[in-house]
């Protein structure tokens, strides 16, 4: 009886490697997550006991103040608050009998991995959409709700003195019919060497347009600056497999660990207020 090689023989263990991969969903995962580049990602939850966190956040000191000719220098506290956060698992998983990874059509594990990243990622830009709703500052606009351009450009007043620099526009696809049409939009190919988020589409008012079907409200949009959001890990991904010797079939499991926050609301805008993302 002929023997398989050990080296260039092909092992169910060898497919079904979890540190492979778990390495393989890791790297892909940011990426993944489409409202990532607008939030900062944290792993301090990491060993910390408990399922509901206390995560601090400064306030803001306050505008300067005109100082006179020998006259002291106003000293304010720096002051923070806590918000307490949730963290959350989601998971997924997918099954494989021998003959389907052995001599199956395609890469089942390979789209498996693909499938699952994309799984665990849509569950964070879900977490991330629904803590934007609550948090968000709302804009009061003219157009008793139905989302409108001229509704975007009064919302990008309540940036204040801030309104410059880079921020995205989320929008419904039916919105984005709207706002294509409008006066002052710009098309993507003219700005996609300056993109901050994947999957911009054009550029209106300072905005780098972003069509999302996770908004699935036409009448909501957010305007978001980078750094509005966090993202706090509670464990790095964690893979797993196993095997059921009855039907010789494998199965992998993928699950994360993590709580989203609005770290600086003042970079975050909800528009119009009547509007809902789900």
């Amino acid at each position: 009886m002929s023997t398989v090689s050990t080296t260039d023989g092909t092992y169910l263990t060898n497919l079904f490697n979890p540190q492979v991969v778990g390495d393989m969903i890791r790297k892909k995962l940011f990426d993944a997550i489409r409202f990532a580049p607008l939030a900062e990602n944290y792993d301090n939850l990491v060993g910390r006991p408990g399922n509901t966190i206390s995560l601090p956040y400064f306030n803001l000191l306050g505008a300067a103040e005109l100082v006179l000719e020998g006259h002291d220098i106003p000293i304010k506290q720096l002051t923070e608050q806590t918000k307490d956060v949730t963290v959350k698992k989601y998971a997924i998983g997918a099954q494989f009998t021998d003959e389907s990874l052995l001599s199956g059509y395609g890469r089942p594990l390979d789209e498996a991995v693909r499938q699952i990243t994309l799984a665990l990622a849509g569950a964070v830009d879900n977490d991330l959409l629904a803590t934007m709703s609550t948090e968000a500052i709302e804009s009061m606009t003219t157009d008793a709700g139905a989302f409108t351009a001229n509704g975007v450009i009064e919302a990008l007043t309540l940036f204040g003195e801030d309104i410059d620099g880079e921020k995205a526009l989320l929008i419904n696809p039916a919105a984005y019919e709207v706002i294509r049409k409008a006066t002052g939009y710009i098309s993507g190919t003219d700005v996609a060497a300056n993109i901050i988020i994947r999957g911009t589409v054009g550029y209106f008012h300072g905005c780098q347009v972003v069509v999302s079907n996770k908004l699935t409200s036409a009448n909501c949009a957010y305007i978001v600056k980078p750094g509005a959001l966090a993202i706090y890990h509670k464990r790095d991904i964690f893979v797993e497999t196993d095997r059921d010797i009855i039907n010789k079939s494998t199965v992998v499991t993928a699950d994360c660990h993590f709580a989203t926050l609005v770290r600086d609301p003042s970079k975050l805008i909800k528009m119009p207020g009547a509007g809902t993302s789900t």
